[in-house]
């Protein structure tokens, strides 16, 4: 792991269910409580393989959680479009094993594989401000921290990016975000994706094929292709 995150524990990488961090998340989550108090309506947790933090080799860093998606469930990338992509394309490369079925309690496993979000709380409209973006930095800091192992990290969208470049103690414009480009940062390697939402693949922005040949890169650098 780069020496640019040599500190940080399991408790410092999830913010309490309760956080209140950011005014305008917590509005906007006390909102939603009343309105679907059967819904996960808080912070989203990492998701980690059966194995723990030290069987990590790739983390996956997205933007936010989902209103209908990982708000609801409780999971990252579950309930939307997004996962279904992502996690198509994670057991193609036998990163996960191919039981996703948008629910948080279908089985699916991660193989050396964790997923997290850059921002932990759903906010408005899917569209965190700086603020909010920087306050959640902490979290993914020590998240990154927790993994010894770590060797690639794919962030999906520009956020998400930009959040893991600056989590990595590395300036913007020595990396800045490309679709399927390769940051080197320490012993890390950075691949940046276009999101895999359902707007940027149905607008071509991204397409399954462009996806895969992200995390065909992934799997080259780790010895798993």
């Amino acid at each position: 792991m780069t020496d640019a995150l040599s500190s940080g524990g399991d408790a410092e990488a999830e913010p309490d269910r309760d956080c209140p961090l950011c005014p305008r998340l917590v509005e906007f989550r006390e909102i939603w409580r009343e309105r679907e108090p059967g819904w996960h309506n808080a912070p989203v947790p990492s998701f980690l393989p059966a194995d723990g933090p030290d069987a990590v080799r790739l983390l996956v860093v997205g933007l936010a959680p989902g209103l209908r998606g990982a708000n609801r469930t409780g999971r990252p990338f579950t309930g939307d479009y997004a996962g279904d992509l992502l996690y198509a394309t994670l057991s193609r490369f036998g990163f996960a094993n191919d039981r996703f079925d948008a629910r948080p309690d279908d089985g699916l496993e991660l193989n050396g594989t964790a997923i997290t979000n850059a921002v932990r709380c759903v906010p408005p409209e899917n569209k965190p401000v700086g603020a909010e973006i920087n306050t959640c930095r902490s979290f993914l800091s020590a998240t990154i921290a927790r993994f010894a192992k770590l060797h690639v990290v794919v962030t999906l969208g520009k956020i998400a990016h930009d959040s893991t470049i600056r989590a990595l103690g590395t300036r913007l414009a020595d990396a800045p975000f490309r679709h399927a480009a390769v940051a080197e940062i320490g012993d890390l390697s950075v691949v940046s994706s276009y999101h895999c939402s359902r707007y940027n693949t149905n607008t071509g922005r991204l397409t399954e094929e462009m996806f895969v040949d992200v995390f065909r890169k992934v799997a080259e650098r780790l010895g798993t292709n």
